[in-house]
């Protein structure tokens, strides 16, 4: 078997391993694969050698269709203002709709990413990668003026955050809307820059008298 047929292979088991953690509402180990699956131990050791492989294939499953949007969007012409909106705003909807399907999955996906970060770390840190390239642009037409491009990602995923974070779109639920994102992106957009305009004390915080 090609290297390129194990991968396909170890992407179908992991899609069954979350099938089996969507039912049982638990983490799944390999043992339990190979009960469930009726797969052999070996074969399942041959996929995934460590515990570890497991829960990074899963993770891989699980990110796979936001990173799809993200390249769509990247791919896209869009002017850099509406890029920014869709490049938050698909994985923003698809994120409610699958808590809105399955609660108790999309919990246990959250719990699972705070205990395993080290996994989904790659995936963010690529989010992040894409994101510049869209400031850069936005800066290329005069947005975001004077600040570095670190500085702007961070303020920017600041102020988007509860888009993006699972646990947030789980906790704020109808809260949150598109149109509320995009009135945020359109803020930033219009005013974000390094210029200080008055609410930053020279001399430190002062309560009101």
């Amino acid at each position: 078997m090609s290297e390129e047929e194990l991968e396909q292979e170890r992407r179908r088991v992991a899609r069954a391993a979350m099938a089996l953690m969507e039912r049982r509402a638990e983490e799944v180990t390999k043992p339990v694969l190979v009960a469930e699956l009726r797969m052999s131990r070996t074969r399942i050791d041959q996929l995934f050698p460590e515990d570890e492989d497991l829960l990074e294939a899963v993770t891989a499953e699980w990110f796979a269709p936001k990173l799809a949007l993200l390249d769509d969007v990247m791919a896209s012409d869009l002017p850099p203002r509406r890029k920014m909106y869709e490049f938050f705003a698909r994985r923003f909807i698809l994120m409610r709709d699958e808590f809105n399907d399955d609660p108790a999955s999309f919990q246990l996906y959250v719990e699972m990413g705070e205990r395993y970060f080290r996994y989904a770390e790659p995936y963010i840190d690529l989010a992040d990668h894409y994101l510049c390239e869209l400031i850069a642009e936005a800066q290329a037409e005069g947005h975001f003026d004077g600040l570095t491009l670190n500085d702007a990602l961070s303020l920017i995923n600041q102020a988007v955050i509860s888009y993006i974070q699972p646990y947030l779109i789980a906790m704020l639920g109808k809260r949150q809307s598109e149109e509320k994102l995009a009135r945020l992106i359109d803020a930033l957009f219009d005013g974000l820059s390094a210029k200080e305009r008055g609410a930053r004390s020279i001399t430190g915080l002062r309560a009101a008298g």
